[in-house]
């Protein structure tokens, strides 16, 4: 079992000189954006903490240990999506059997993703920035995330993006395996290039094009003839009547 602030030994150990100012100017950019949309993200995780509590026994959030900067690991929190005696793999298909009704829901729409705010705030991720990865998938491309790595890992990125549907292509008998092999080097690749290019304007694109992907990817899902997502997108809409009404009347009265 991983403990946070163990490092792997294969990454560099992290740099002793204090935050730099790219560093300062990307935290200070992180918690300002956080602060602004607070209230509508508070009443949007209630509504979705109280579905997942209505709708399966168990916590409602987990920690998934993963490889942060400079290699060192931290609990990335995220809503549950599975039963809670649900056998643990280290990828998540389509049509997982493990899902819970909303978890199914929460999965299709990335709104797992969401508790990741607290981990934004305590400084172990960016909004954006690459995905931070599992040590088993981490340890196989050592060089590569070497460069990643020297970077603070994101809640969205271009690769997130790309890849929205990523569970799709997980198919066949050996899903971790095809994964590894050919998903999983492709989002390195986008990684990397992040890594050496990106910006705060770039960093606001790839967040506005993020905000978009809930309603969208509910939609879509809908469409297709999803009986679970036409079940909870009435409970979504709710949430963000709810969270927009909350910051109208929050700015009204401050």
């Amino acid at each position: 079992m991983e403990v946070r602030g163990e490092k792997l030994a294969a990454l560099p150990t992290p740099r002793s000189a204090g935050l730099s100012r790219t560093t300062r100017t990307e935290r200070c950019f992180d918690v300002l954006l956080v602060l602004v949309m607070l209230p509508a993200i508070t009443v949007v995780a209630a509504v979705i903490a109280l579905a997942i509590y209505i709708d399966s026994p168990g916590p409602v959030m987990y920690r998934s240990w993963r490889v942060g900067k400079d290699g060192e690991l931290f609990a990335m929190l995220k809503f549950r999506k599975m039963r809670r005696e649900a056998e643990s793999h280290p990828v998540t298909l389509d049509e997982d059997d493990r899902f819970t009704p909303i978890g199914r829901c929460l999965a299709a729409t990335r709104l797992d993703e969401l508790p990741q705010i607290y981990n934004v705030l305590r400084g172990q991720m960016r909004l954006v920035g690459p995905r931070p990865e599992l040590e088993c998938f981490v340890v196989q491309f050592s060089d590569e995330y070497r460069e990643i790595l020297s970077v603070t890992p994101g809640v969205t990125g271009n690769a997130q993006l790309q890849f929205v549907d990523e569970k799709h292509l997980l198919g066949g008998p050996d899903p971790e395996r095809v994964y590894r092999d050919h998903v999983l080097p492709a989002k390195i690749e986008i990684d990397l290039r992040y890594v050496r290019t990106h910006s705060v304007l770039g960093d606001l694109a790839i967040l506005a094009r993020t905000l978009m992907l809930p309603p969208m990817l509910l939609i879509h899902r809908a469409r297709a003839g999803s009986a679970t997502l036409r079940v909870w997108i009435p409970t979504a809409a709710t949430a963000v009547l709810l969270a927009t009404a909350f910051v109208i009347a929050s700015s009204h009265f401050s």
